[in-house]
């Protein structure tokens, strides 16, 4: 661990508020009306120079990570007021001296093993330097309690502040550790299905150079077709086949195109919304699209915001026509919060208890899918800064939502 997070110390000047608190309310019961014998002058002195150091630790956690010396630092001054208010107010027969195996245990959570000996090692020093320099409390005539009772008490109060320090701060500990093991897991599956992705942008890239040559040649070939005469239904035939052709070029250079570290001087790529919905139209002839919404100011947007539409709307598709209703719902709404969209198909619905966005790819509960599709979407949703959502739509189906935040949906 090369660096104590900024939580932790802030939590120790948290402690050090309570600790300079309690010893200015000790210090004042001890002297008023238990009538102990204390010089208070020297113990005010550390109260207010643990108050100083505290309002420069303060500002100085503001300020970002602090290294393991730095902590330390910070206890070692926790241990030398601690020395110094024990040593002036009776030594080893102070009750609070047990107060110095706190440090130990926060160093353990919190700093690498040497510092940690060496905390340990500060606070041997500062138990011995308290026995061996300690002023004995001198007994009080008419005093509420007599040495022995004090004593038990204090080991009482002394008990209790222990208890509430470590509830504090191992409380607040293990509420960070559960969140950091959250997180740990979260960029788990998010490495597993990324690598998924790089994978498949890999091997899509080499297929894509490799489906070039094919596609060309076909080009030719109709427009060859289509210069020879032929009846009028026929023409419609081979012009329908150089469309698909087109799409077919089209989606084979973007998938050739870097996604990322484009060169800066050229501007940014941008793609039409209404074409991508057109060219998912003609590659779906089958299926009906039923839209609503209008998207305003969003007519070009990012490409990454054309391949998420379309992969929706093909998953929507296949659930429609496996279930006999070959019908998509489509409603898209911008304003300038951004874009937002919903996805309607009229399939069998999903299965409750399994996740409806899968952690990996490859991972479908279609007969013969593979899960890329869902797995795409969430990973281009999630990289843009929005939200995407699924729900059981009333009678039949699913309802996909999402939602993109306006600079996100303007290419970049």
């Amino acid at each position: 661990m090369r660096a104590a997070p900024t939580s932790f110390l802030g939590t120790l000047c948290t402690l050090r508020w309570f600790a300079i608190a309690g010893q200015a309310a000790a210090i004042l019961a001890a002297t008023g009306p238990l009538g102990l014998a204390l010089a208070p002058a020297p113990l005010w002195l550390g109260v207010g120079a643990l108050a100083a150091f505290n309002l420069c630790a303060a500002w100085r956690v503001r300020r970002g990570e602090a290294g393991p010396a730095e902590t330390f630092v910070h206890i070692a001054v926790d241990v030398t007021v601690l020395t110094w208010q024990v040593a002036w107010s009776g030594g080893i027969a102070n009750p609070f001296t047990s107060l110095f195996l706190l440090p130990i245990a926060f160093a353990a959570l919190a700093l690498p093993l040497r510092w940690i000996q060496a905390t340990a090692a500060i606070c041997g020093a500062g138990y011995a330097a308290a026995a061996a320099f300690g002023r004995p409390l001198a007994h009080v005539h008419g005093a509420p309690l007599d040495g022995f009772d004090l004593h038990l008490w204090g080991m009482a109060v002394n008990f209790l502040i222990s208890a509430g320090v470590v509830l504090y701060f191992f409380s607040r500990l293990a509420s960070a550790l559960r969140a950091r093991e959250h997180e740990l897991a979260l960029l788990r599956e998010r490495f597993a299905r990324n690598e998924g992705i790089v994978a498949l942008a890999t091997h899509a890239a080499s297929v894509a150079h490799e489906l070039n040559t094919p596609l060309g040649t076909l080009t030719l070939m109709v427009d060859e077709l289509l210069e020879r005469p032929q009846s009028a239904e026929l023409r419609e035939d081979h012009q329908t086949i150089r469309e698909l052709i087109d799409v077919c070029r089209d989606r084979v250079r973007e998938l050739a195109a870097p996604a990322e570290g484009s060169d800066q001087a050229q501007p940014p790529r941008r793609v039409d919304l209404e074409r991508v919905i057109e060219r998912w139209q003609l590659v779906r002839p089958a299926v009906e699209l039923r839209r609503s919404g209008a998207i305003g100011r969003y007519a070009s947007v990012d490409p990454a915001v054309g391949h998420l539409l379309q992969a929706l709307l093909n998953n929507a598709a296949d659930a429609g026509v496996r279930a006999g209703t070959p019908r998509v719902d489509l409603h898209l709404d911008a304003d300038a919060d951004g874009l937002r969209g919903q996805i309607r198909d009229y399939g069998d619905g999903f299965d409750q208890a399994r996740p409806f966005l899968p952690a990996r790819l490859f991972g479908s509960s279609k007969p013969d899918g593979l899960g890329v599709g869902l797995a795409l979407s969430h990973a281009t949703v999630e990289r843009l800064g929005g939200e995407l959502s699924m729900q059981a739509s009333d009678g039949r189906g699913v309802c996909i939502r999402f939602r993109l935040p306006a600079a996100a949906v303007e290419a970049r």
